[in-house]
């Protein structure tokens, strides 16, 4: 090192430079090449050695290598650079000044434990992108885990800058928080509880991104659209967002409709009231022309077939051959208890998609269907009469 500074002082002075400021002109001159080191060997990496290294990895099969090697992790590692050189080299400059040259180092340290945090930032970044295109992965709510790992990182990232200016040991450092744990518990209680039941829905499988969620104690009924360390985002049917604590996922209950959607069915539970006082027994003229539109089958002339009964064979057929119902899962036409508003008949079954529009569509069509079809069989439906329907039933006169 002092052949170094001998040689650069016999230049300086061989340049004309007195003896009286040779010391302070040493000094800048250094800090100058130190400073176009830095910067050379930064610009080399990122315009030489960063393009070479995606040029590679965008030539093989494997995806992972394209995040693991992408622009935000490439620069990131191009940060790293700069505190290395200048920390390695600023004892040329100030062999004579230790007092700055501590400082100056302890500076050094400090950008590169923050370099070393967004690098390790960008690295969760691009394991998380890594898992979004993972079949098995994508599904699960990672963020939450990467988000607490990051908290960690930046923890520890904060410890050790407290030792590198306080001149101490890490490990004391760590001693003496233990004592302050109740406290620091408390301050990261929501993240802390937002850990553990992220590991909880992921390992239990609760919770997916995209998921359809209910949630009325929170006003949630819409799709999963973010799982994150301290929040559940909920977009709702009506684009407003929901935001709930993830602990809250475990500790109460909610409606997740994955399996509905998995199944590729929808469940139509649906039930109007027919009039009692129209239900009868079917008159032989009757039998024949249900027989002769096919409404129901020639096997009854020998039973007592009541116009519901045959209503209920023939609405049972039409859903069991109906274009749009699930034929793999329950179809079924049943009776009700009767009240005073009438005899319910309900329907269950399943529609063959899940999208809520077409659901709709066809759970309507099944219904006008039925309420066209209901008079053929002698049938009405009950309804309370309203003002008009008072207004034209006939009053007799009173009698005086």
């Amino acid at each position: 090192m002092e052949q170094i500074n001998q040689s650069i002082a016999q230049f300086l002075l061989h340049i004309g430079i007195d003896k009286e400021n040779i010391n302070w002109s040493l000094q800048i001159l250094l800090i100058i090449c130190i400073a176009l080191l830095s910067y050379i060997t930064t610009k080399l990496f990122r315009y030489i050695i960063i393009p070479a290294v995606q040029k590679i990895t965008s030539r093989t099969k494997a995806r992972w290598d394209d995040y693991l090697f992408n622009e935000k992790m490439m620069i990131s590692f191009c940060r790293l650079i700069p505190p290395l050189v200048w920390y390695i080299l600023l004892p040329l400059v100030f062999s004579k000044l230790p007092l700055l040259l501590e400082f100056l180092q302890k500076a050094c340290e400090i950008y590169l434990v923050v370099c070393m945090l967004l690098l390790i930032s960008a690295f969760l970044n691009s394991l998380y992108e890594i898992s979004n295109e993972h079949e098995t992965l994508r599904n699960r709510p990672l963020k939450g885990i990467y988000q607490m790992i990051k908290l960690i990182a930046f923890g520890i990232g904060f410890i050790v800058i407290i030792s590198i200016i306080t001149d101490s040991n890490a490990t004391s450092i760590l001693a003496g928080l233990g004592a302050s744990a109740a406290v620091l518990m408390l301050i990261f209680k929501d993240s802390l509880l937002g850990l553990v039941a992220g590991v909880q829905l992921s390992a239990n499988d609760m919770l997916r991104p995209g998921d359809w969620i209910t949630m009325p104690k929170y006003g949630a009924d819409g799709d999963v659209i973010e799982v994150s360390l301290t929040t559940v985002k909920v977009r709702n049917f009506d684009k407003t967002i929901t935001t709930i604590p993830p602990y809250v996922l475990v500790s109460d209950s909610f409606q997740n409709w994955r399996g509905m959607r998995d199944t590729g069915g929808r469940r139509i539970k649906r039930s109007i009231n027919i009039d009692l006082n129209t239900i009868r027994f079917c008159t032989e003229e009757e039998k024949k022309r249900l027989v002769e539109k096919g409404w129901i089958k020639d096997n009854t002339e020998t039973e007592e077939l009541t116009n519901l009964s045959a209503f209920t064979s023939y609405l049972q057929e039409y859903l069991v051959h109906h274009p749009h119902t699930h034929k793999e899962l329950m179809i079924m036409v049943r009776q009700l208890q009767p009240t005073s508003e009438g005899l319910p008949l309900e329907i269950y079954c399943f529609t063959d998609t899940t999208v809520w529009m077409e659901y709709e569509n066809i759970q309507n069509g099944i219904f006008n269907h039925l309420l066209a079809v209901l008079p053929q069989f002698g049938l009405r439906a009950f309804q309370r009469p309203a003002g008009k329907d008072i207004n034209n039933s006939v009053i007799p006169p009173l009698q005086r």
